[in-house]
């Protein structure tokens, strides 16, 4: 029969062994001065893209004002229903919140459940199709920015339905809920919209690179990819 002592002297050598090794080991020393910078970079980065943010969104809303007066107009007149387009989406820390954008669809464009938009989608409208394409209809997301849910760029926000789809596939997507998610992103430039759950995996592994490279000159070079497919209509 084993005695307590022994047990206990087992006990001690096991614990003295993983001191020794977490000690002495180059392979286990920890810098935490290290640690402590990347935080640091990692917290100004955050608070810089915060503050590029919102001078940007101000910027948008203020002198984009006609454009969108004009686009709540044309909405209103091609078909019937509200202007705006109103949908719960998951975002940082899986937190629900409510997106805007200008309405591209028919009212019943999902009474038969949630549904990926695709090309020559019958449930968008004849104008709704055009601002997809220039992705007009996103505009209102600056109000997003400016209420803080979103960012302007970050991994693109999605529906439960779908991320519960995605994570049982990508476990590691769980990762981009420590950011906001963006009007556009890494993914968005790189791969584009997605028609069905694999192709959104797919683009995940875009949005996952930007978890480290995320920084102004990063965000900066994104909108401008942004606008140059706003510009050649390469939207859905």
């Amino acid at each position: 029969m084993i005695r307590e002592t022994q047990i206990q002297h087992v006990a001690y050598k096991v614990d003295h062994s993983l001191y020794d090794l977490i000690t002495y080991s180059p392979s286990f020393r920890v810098d935490l001065s290290a640690i402590k910078r990347k935080l640091m970079v990692y917290q100004e980065t955050i608070l810089l893209k915060r503050v590029f943010d919102i001078a940007f969104s101000v910027l948008v809303l203020v002198a984009g004002l006609p454009i969108y007066v004009l686009l709540a107009l044309i909405t209103k007149l091609t078909s019937k229903g509200p202007v705006f387009f109103r949908q719960e989406r998951i975002g940082k820390d899986q937190k629900p919140f409510y997106i805007y954008k200008f309405r591209s669809m028919r009212m019943d464009a999902e009474q038969g459940g949630p549904q990926l938009a695709s090309d020559d989608d019958p449930r968008i409208t004849k104008w709704g199709k055009f601002m997809r394409k220039t992705h007009l209809d996103e505009l209102p997301q600056f109000w997003n920015v400016l209420k803080g849910d979103m960012a302007i760029v970050g991994p693109r926000p999605e529906r439960r339905h779908y991320i519960d789809e995605i994570k049982g596939r990508k476990p590691e997507y769980i990762q981009l809920f420590r950011l906001k998610p963006g009007i556009t992103s890494i993914g968005q430039v790189n791969y584009g919209y997605a028609e069905n759950v694999r192709q959104m995996c797919e683009r995940v592994d875009y949005d996952l690179q930007y978890l480290s490279t995320m920084s102004l000159k990063t965000d900066l070079e994104i909108i401008l990819q942004t606008v140059k497919a706003m510009a050649q209509g390469r939207g859905k």
